[in-house]
């Protein structure tokens, strides 16, 4: 395992390198495609299949193992390593990061084939990987930062590709800023863990957890919470990631939907030790999380934009992961990452598919003489595609039922068991009035998930093609409609696969119990992670198990049904139109946003820009105004005195006889 570490580590950085220093220094690397991709790849399956290893050789009773490689700094008392903590939660992780990082990796090399900015695409892809890996697998909390700060970079510079189109450098900058926000919080959590501790070291942290004051633990908690509020965008840090979709399709999936932004449920799942011993900031987790979760999902009810729906889903699962946290189920959390990572993966690279055929679309009609323009990511001008994309269609749709939570499916597994976990807060922790509430909101979440998803569908791939109905001048655009390349097929069946399989490793105990007429223990997320992180017992009975599990069901079935009356065969207007009247006035809520950005825009930004400009005119005026007077003072005396400055030497000789005699004068009287 030792012997492995720096190559899982290195070789995505030697990826980034390679096709980063080539395209840079000879710009005819750069039309090298198939060598770029090829290196690209292979920097991110090679260490997959070193991780995989790795596993392989693992048990859940494994110890863990510290690989430290070099001391990276030491100042006084302070001293940090560069190691990395080979334990199951870091080997889970690293294989979500490069296996569906892979998969995206190849999805690419037909998704930006045409695009010249290929060479730049794929080494931000392997920067990005590179410091994944480093948070995901560090043994002490300054490498993890190390690690979170370069997903933030990167975060800002694959959103921002495009950054000739202003709105998405926008976008770039609005990511970068508000994750600034939650690190901020992380670095004095450092802080305060330290001047406790002594050390960042994971080992050290938890083995000294007594001689930290119960109210420093809430404080480190709650500061890490709000790191993680902005990475995994939760409220109040949630507003940058649906317009992070500005970035391409495949950096959506990677970043925004399997890897970045799970970083924060990672973070506190790593220091769960930490979090049980506080059970206010618990509750905190718990309260944000299901917040976040019902109003993200609200929200993507009234969208339009494919990638915009996916975007709101995506915060409202993460807001599903961190109600899992506070309700002490952090293997339910981690079982949720990977479960969401295969289908919301697929999804997102199944409307990158829709988009890459509507832009085909529109370049047709373009060299036909016709100047047709319409956004190709909304979904008013979709409809009837799965008669000429199958293979995007039924992978598309296998993941839509996963996130529906339809048995047997993964994310049935997955998020059913965070439900029961959360009514199980209810019965065995502290405010257990208050997690009983935060289970209700996270049934009529999950009722909401199934319900926007399907309309989602419904509208993008069922019905009539809508483009030339809605489109002046689009005539004949059906004929263009085509199913995306293999390269770009293969990868959405793949995770389509995994989305339907990949929940199987987390069968409830209670079910297999149930048939098994003894208790049996076949939940392989607990037998693998039980050793490595806390969690909360389950202490419902089996028939009060059985009752929410199949009342989650019977939600997810009543979305879908309801989904299908109102978007199987209408236009998707007017529909939404039914809807907005039914819901009035929460709709029109929905619909805006819930005004969130109006809100800080108003009452964060503009005053800010305000105060900045008062301190402008006064730096501008008053500072600069003294320094400038000061230099002035300088100038005009030495103006004057330049004028005793003759060139004679005569005046200087007499001016030097008149000093002596001042000199002596003074000495004198």
């Amino acid at each position: 395992m030792a012997e492995l570490i720096p190559f899982i580590i290195g070789i995505p950085l030697l990826g980034f390198l390679i096709n980063g220093l080539l395209g840079l220094a000879f710009p005819a690397w750069r039309e090298q495609k198939l060598l770029i991709g090829i290196i690209a790849n292979l920097s991110v399956f090679v260490p997959f299949l070193m991780t995989l290893s790795i596993f392989m050789g693992m048990t859940g009773q494994s110890d863990p193992t510290v690989v430290t490689l070099w001391t990276w700094m030491e100042a006084g008392d302070f001293s940090a390593d560069i190691a990395y903590r080979i334990d199951q939660l870091s080997i889970l992780m690293a294989l979500i990061v490069t296996g569906v990082g892979s998969l995206i990796h190849l999805y690419s090399i037909g998704y930006m084939g045409h695009d010249e900015g290929y060479w730049k695409y794929f080494a931000y892809l392997n920067l990005f990987i590179f410091a994944m890996m480093n948070l995901v697998m560090a043994d002490n909390l300054l490498l993890l930062f190390l690690g979170w700060e370069g997903v933030g970079l990167c975060s800002y510079l694959l959103i921002g590709f495009w950054y000739s189109d202003m709105a998405k450098s926008i976008a770039a900058k609005k990511a970068f800023l508000y994750n600034r926000v939650g690190d901020a919080a992380f670095l004095i959590a450092m802080y305060l863990t330290f001047s406790h501790v002594g050390s960042l070291s994971f080992g050290e942290i938890f083995a000294s957890l007594d001689q930290i004051p119960q109210t420093t633990v809430f404080w480190i908690g709650f500061l890490l919470l709000i790191g993680a509020t902005g990475k995994s965008a939760q409220i109040p840090l949630f507003v940058w990631l649906p317009d992070a979709m500005a970035g391409p399709t495949a950096v959506s999936a990677l970043i925004h939907a399997a890897t970045m932004v799970t970083a924060g449920i990672y973070l506190i799942s790593r220091m769960s030790e930490m979090y049980v011993l506080s059970p206010e900031v618990m509750l905190l987790v718990a309260v944000i999380g299901g917040l976040t979760a019902i109003v993200a999902a609200t929200i993507a009810l009234t969208q339009h934009d494919i990638k915009s729906v996916l975007a709101y889903s995506t915060v409202s699962q993460l807001g599903f992961m961190f109600l899992a946290l506070g309700s002490g189920a952090f293997i339910a959390a981690l079982f949720h990452v990977l479960t969401h990572a295969f289908f919301k993966a697929c999804l997102f690279l199944g409307s990158g598919s829709v988009i890459h055929t509507m832009e085909h679309v529109e370049h047709k009609l373009h060299d036909e003489g016709k100047q047709v323009h319409y956004d190709p990511q909304d979904m008013r001008n979709m409809g009837g595609l799965k008669k000429y994309m199958p293979s995007t269609y039924w992978t598309f749709l296998i993941s839509t039922l996963a996130i529906a939570g339809i048995p047997p499916l993964s994310g049935f597994f997955s998020k059913d068991e965070i439900l029961v976990m959360t009514f199980n807060a209810g019965t065995v922790a502290e405010y257990g009035a208050v997690y009983y509430g935060l289970w209700g909101i996270g049934i009529i979440t999950a009722f909401l998930t199934a319900f926007y998803m399907f309309r989602l569908t419904f509208s993008t791939f069922h019905g009539e093609f809508k483009l030339e109905k809605n489109v002046a001048g689009a005539e004949g655009a059906e004929k263009h409609l085509h199913e995306s390349p293999k390269t770009m097929t293969l990868p959405l069946w793949i995770l389509a696969a995994l989305a339907v399989v990949g929940g199987f490793v987390g069968i409830p105990n209670f079910v297999a119990s149930t048939f098994a007429g003894t208790d049996v223990s076949v939940n392989q997320m607990h037998i693998w992670l039980g050793g490595s992180i806390a969690d909360f017992d389950l202490v419902l009975s089996k028939a009060v198990e059985w009752a929410l599990l199949s009342g989650a069901v019977l939600i997810a079935a009543l979305g879908i049904f309801f989904a299908y009356r109102l978007y199987g065969n209408a236009e998707v207007e007017e529909a939404d139109k039914l809807v907005s009247a039914r819901t009035r006035p929460l709709y029109s809520t929905w619909s805006d946003k819930y005004k969130v950005d109006e809100i800080y825009e108003g009452g964060i930004v503009n005053p800010l820009v305000k105060f900045s400009n008062g301190l402008y005119v006064f730096d501008m005026r008053v500072i600069d105004g003294l320094v400038n007077l000061v230099g002035g003072t300088m100038k005009l005396t030495g103006s004057l005195l330049r004028y005793i400055q003759t060139g004679v030497a005569g005046n200087y000789a007499f001016a030097l006889v008149l000093g002596v005699i001042l000199v002596f004068y003074l000495l004198l009287f």
